[in-house]
């Protein structure tokens, strides 16, 4: 394959790369196994499109910069070598007639809103799985332009990872929501076995795929979607876990669980019934706070009269900062809120909190040990996007981070052994009604005793 502006000879792609090469949807997904060829195509596209259309804007993306360096700058500057020209500080290749390809990365949400207002021609998301569908949907917007270029999104991904569940809705089982068109969308699925470069120079790596537990087999191997491959919490069910608010008694013991860091204050409230059962009632979800900002939002809507027992958080905020010489918990205690340090131990807060998500038999019903009011929205997002870390499966992966921060204050809800509330004496009630002290939404509402 020639281009009509210089004389560059492609490599002779496998039968599904030169799919993906050919295809002309708008948006246009390849992968599905690991081993299929994905990142070279990536590149021979973006190499082809700068040659054949003078003057294109091309935006290549992973998670992080150090996986795009590896994967796709440190090569290209050795096959573009007399093709096109690396701009470090632009972290851009120039190519001869005005193309331009673009390198960037995505590691959290916000990352994302850099590219805002920007104009590409084609857009390249590598390991799209990765990202989630609020990275994807800004980017879309960010596919114009006033010029005959075309317009398209290629994208390679695996099964499993924060954006399983967008990939295969659109791609896979091709489940369309109002203003997606069906004809903009084309999914190649490739396995190892149809890279046949891969599997001369490194036959063992089929081998590999091949050893893996079951589920990682079926999804890394035969590209199956339907499988959550990695998902930490994989028996979270939102039918189940998450439920509607209703009026907390007065007498269950109620905490306040936090993670804070400059990027993120995570902080919920929880309350434990008689029998040891935990309700997540109130969430507050909140980045860039200085201590005494989120001190005050804690406060702030936490109701008059709500005794909490305890308000739990990470070791390190104990840490003493070298600017102040003083912690985060002393902050918060001087803000009227003291802090209990609870345990960090990553692996056994997780298993802890696997226990607490169990459904077992209570009071003739079978129901979980910690369910989550639906207006944690956060929480109910991230917790079942948490993948297992590759290197430590009893772990969970800590990227991408901005997962990370709601379920890490769970577990530090877990890991500080909280007790179940006191069943009321029986002087405790007046003609078969109590009235709490505050519900979760402050309504102070009476409520019926059976």
């Amino acid at each position: 394959m020639q281009s009509k502006a210089l004389n560059y000879v492609l490599e002779e792609p496998n039968p599904r790369q030169r799919e993906f090469l050919l295809a002309q949807s708008r948006f246009v997904a390849y992968g599905g196994a690991r081993g299929g060829g994905k990142s070279w195509a990536v590149r021979q596209k973006a190499k082809l499109a700068a040659l054949y259309y003078p003057g294109i804007r091309m935006l290549l993306l992973r998670r992080s910069y150090p996986e795009l360096r590896e994967n796709h700058i440190l090569p290209l500057q050795s096959e573009l070598q007399g093709l096109a020209r690396w701009k470090e500080s632009e972290k851009t290749f120039l190519f001869p007639g005005g193309s331009r390809l673009r390198f960037g990365y995505c590691d959290s949400d916000g990352d994302v809103l850099r590219y805002q207002g920007q104009e590409y021609d084609l857009i390249f998301m590598d390991e799209a799985t990765q990202f989630s569908e609020y990275q994807f949907s800004v980017l879309t917007a960010c596919l114009r332009g006033a010029n005959h270029f075309p317009k398209r999104m290629y994208l390679t991904c695996n099964p499993g990872g924060v954006g399983h569940q967008w990939v295969k809705r659109l791609f896979v089982d091709r489940q369309f929501r109002p203003g997606e068109r069906p004809e903009d969308y084309t999914f190649i699925p490739a396995r190892v076995y149809d890279n046949r470069v891969l599997m001369e120079r490194d036959p063992g790596y089929a081998a590999m795929l091949e050893n893996l537990d079951p589920d990682l087999r079926r999804a890394w191997l035969e590209g199956d979607w339907d499988l959550k491959a990695g998902q930490y919490f994989a028996g979270f069910r939102r039918e189940c876990h998450v439920v509607r608010p209703f009026a907390i008694p007065a007498h269950w013991r109620r905490y306040i669980t936090l993670d804070y860091g400059l990027d993120m204050l995570a902080c919920y409230w929880i309350a434990l019934d008689e029998r040891g059962r935990a309700y997540v009632y109130r969430e507050l979800y909140r980045p860039d706070l200085i201590i005494s900002e989120a001190a005050g939002l804690i406060k702030e809507m936490t109701p008059p009269g709500e005794q909490i027992y305890a308000r739990l958080a990470p070791p390190d905020l104990w840490n003493r900062r070298q600017d102040t010489g003083r912690s985060v918990a002393e902050v918060f205690g001087r803000e009227g809120l003291p802090l209990t340090k609870a345990g960090n131990d990553r692996v056994m807060g997780w298993y802890d909190l696997q226990e607490w998500l169990k459904v077992r038999e209570t009071g003739g019903q079978k129901l979980p040990g910690l369910q989550i009011f639906d207006c944690c929205a956060n929480l109910i997002r991230t917790l079942p996007a948490l993948q297992r870390d590759l290197r430590d499966p009893n772990d969970c992966a800590v990227t991408p981070h901005e997962l990370t921060h709601a379920p890490d204050a769970i577990r530090y809800f877990v890991a500080g052994r909280p007790c179940p509330g006191a069943a009321p004496s029986r002087e405790q009630y007046h003609f078969g009604m109590q009235k709490p002290k505050a519900d979760p939404l402050g309504r102070g509402e009476r409520r019926r005793v059976l």
